[in-house]
């Protein structure tokens, strides 16, 4: 696959852009006309920056309004092309994009289209360059990429070719099976963006609300693999156009879109039944979550578990460290005054810095992150210590990669045993449901791809919670047997929780743990004997729990007395309550699920509510 980007796709000046492109291993790059007038460098400078960058000048784009046109618009249509065409051959492309026409004073005479395309193509032949024609979905007479393809097919000159995008073709809902009757020699360029399903005006959400491949919801495995099967070997360039990017770090995107696009060639690959060199990483669940703490935090935090029913269990034989267990939960306290950890909570106060995961492979989990260039981090191992590889995840904190057959080995060759622990702590507790991080609002779609593209887990639908203060977006990444859940969460409005917390644990990071019982009653009773503090839930929200899904009144109170929370899908139960936050940074949640496989958006306001009761206590 030949991988290019259009410039417009990511921010900052066309310099900086070119330089971005190039540091994340694009073959090619688009100009953008909008980048290239604002910019003060000439055409031949950039052409100059573009050779030395590595890079290839894959288009130059877009010229509008040009079939169609009569009278002297006409001729002043050849002429500004003329004018394009000098510009096109000074940046070193040999391609120039046209998208269909939108001007008022058009003809959709196809005849005349066609005659005009190919009075272009003898021009375009003259100076050695292609055109490409696609079709803009807000189109006046030509939306439909099967309009495109007649009109090229029919203008009939080796200078002109089609361009498709794939935006446009699913914006106007067009067959994917239809690419099957296109040409793939007369193919220019693919345009590859993806969007979340809406509905609005093309123009809108083209402008406003174009993704990478893999975090929105079209089928582009299906429409690149549709290309391949006819034999389509050439240029996939992406062209996004999204806010979000636009307010985003530029080598940040453009890593995301080369990340997108091995995604995407994956995907294709194995709906065809092909070999991945590094497929996505099988996880089998959360094996521990570390947090950083110093002196002062780390026997307030571990008072805080104790009355969640973990008990220490195990102390490092080199490091201030310490484990915390219940269930098949593992909790580590580092405390250390050097390293990683220490580094953390200088940055962040108590929090969890890393979160371990088992992987059935380690050494192919690493080249599958070095293909999608997602960092690593190591630091110095001691004597009998384990060297775990790690990933740089959401917000700087790490993602450690276990050995599932071996993580055993970790607690009995690290950690001594701490003597005289009981079970009468334990309440009930079982493993960890999810884990939920927050973000920056312009960073959510790239932790998504992240994990999307790293680890096989699939993204359930993107869901707007109201925040007394503003809408939090959130949407759930899910392994296929559920073992690890991550739950990302942001907000465009400053005064959320969500946004709070960034201010507060100055930058992103999880927000809070959710831990699973298979009887929230009794883990809660438990919880309430060890001095737990829960947030309370007002009456009237169990008030209107019993008329909504007609409960019995003794449920009601039984779920009132202990603050939890009641949410019901189909068949299925979930029941959840939730601490108070630890220094108004993290908190932790015990659920319950019967059946239920959702996340209880439905609470979620309640929730946030009742903690933003609390935001001007000390």
């Amino acid at each position: 696959m030949l991988t290019s980007i259009a410039t417009v796709s990511i921010s900052g000046s066309l310099e900086a852009k070119i330089a971005a492109i190039a540091a994340a291993g694009y073959w090619g790059a688009e100009i953008m006309e909008s980048d290239l007038v604002s910019c003060a460098a000439t055409p031949r400078q950039i052409n100059a920056l573009l050779r030395s960058s590595g890079l290839v000048c894959t288009a130059y784009q877009p010229f509008r309004d040009f079939e169609g046109m009569t009278g002297a618009l006409r001729a002043r249509t050849f002429d500004r092309i003329e004018r394009k065409f000098d510009i096109t051959q000074e940046l070193g492309s040999t391609r120039l994009l046209i998208c269909s026409n939108v001007h008022p004073e058009s003809v959709g005479d196809r005849e005349r289209l066609v005659a005009d395309f190919q009075e272009l193509g003898e021009r375009a032949a003259r100076r050695g360059l292609q055109v490409g024609y696609e079709a803009l979905a807000w189109g006046r007479h030509v939306w439909d990429h099967r309009d495109a393809w007649d009109i090229v097919r029919r203008a009939d000159h080796p200078a002109i070719g089609l361009v498709l995008d794939s935006f446009h073709s699913f914006a106007r809902k067009v067959p994917i099976e239809s690419l099957r009757d296109i040409n793939p020699a007369k193919i220019c360029i693919v345009q590859l963006a993806d969007a979340p399903q809406l509905y609005m005006d093309e123009l809108s959400w083209s402008r406003h609300y174009r993704t990478m491949p893999g975090q929105g919801d079209f089928p582009l495995s299906d429409y690149v693999g549709t290309l391949q099967d006819i034999g389509y070997s050439g240029i996939y360039s992406l062209e996004i156009f999204n806010d979000r990017f636009r307010a985003s770090d530029t080598g940040t995107v453009a890593i995301d879109g080369i990340r997108s696009l091995t995604f995407l060639q994956d995907q294709v690959a194995r709906a065809r039944r092909a070999d991945v060199p590094a497929p996505r990483v099988t996880t089998r669940g959360i094996e521990f979550i570390e947090f950083a703490a110093n002196d002062a935090e780390a026997p307030r935090l571990g008072r805080l578990l104790s009355t969640l029913g973990f008990a220490l269990n195990g102390r490092h034989r080199r490091k201030a460290v310490t484990r915390w267990s219940q269930g098949g939960i593992n909790i580590v306290i580092n405390s250390e005054i050097e390293g990683f950890a220490h580094t953390h909570d200088m940055a962040h106060g108590a929090s969890v810095c890393a979160i371990g995961l088992r992987v059935d492979d380690v050494p192919a989990a690493l080249a599958r992150a070095q293909a999608l260039r997602i960092n690593t981090y190591s630091q110095p191992v001691g004597t009998g210590e384990h060297a775990i590889p790690a990933l740089r995840g959401v917000g700087g904190s790490l993602l450690y990669l276990v050995e599932a057959h071996n993580a055993a080995d970790i607690w009995s060759s690290e950690f001594e045993p701490v003597t005289g622990v009981t079970a009468q702590s334990d309440a009930g507790l079982i493993d960890i449901d999810h884990v939920s991080q927050v973000m920056p609002f312009e960073d959510m779609l790239s932790w998504l791809l992240f994990y999307g593209a790293l680890f096989d887990l699939h993204k359930t639908p993107l869901v707007e919670v109201a925040d007394p203060r503003g809408l939090v977006q959130t949407q759930a990444m899910e392994s296929p047997d559920r073992l690890l859940r991550i739950v990302l969460n942001a907000s465009a409005a400053q005064q959320t929780l969500s946004s709070r917390f960034l201010d507060k644990y100055m930058g992103a990071g999880v927000q809070h743990l959710t831990f699973r019982s298979n009887d929230i009653f009794e883990s809660a009773a438990r919880m309430r004997e060890l001095g737990v503090d829960l947030l309370p839930i007002p009456a009237n929200y169990y008030h209107d729990l019993e008329s909504r899904f007609a409960l019995k009144p003794a449920l009601v109170d039984k779920l009132a007395a202990a603050h939890i929370l009641y949410d019901r899908d189909g068949s299925g139960e979930y029941f959840q309550y939730y601490t108070r936050a630890f220094d108004k940074r993290f908190f932790f949640e015990i659920v319950e699920r019967r059946n239920y496989a959702g996340y209880a958006a439905a609470n979620a306001p309640v929730r946030l509510a009742a903690q933003a009761r609390f935001r001007t206590e000390p």
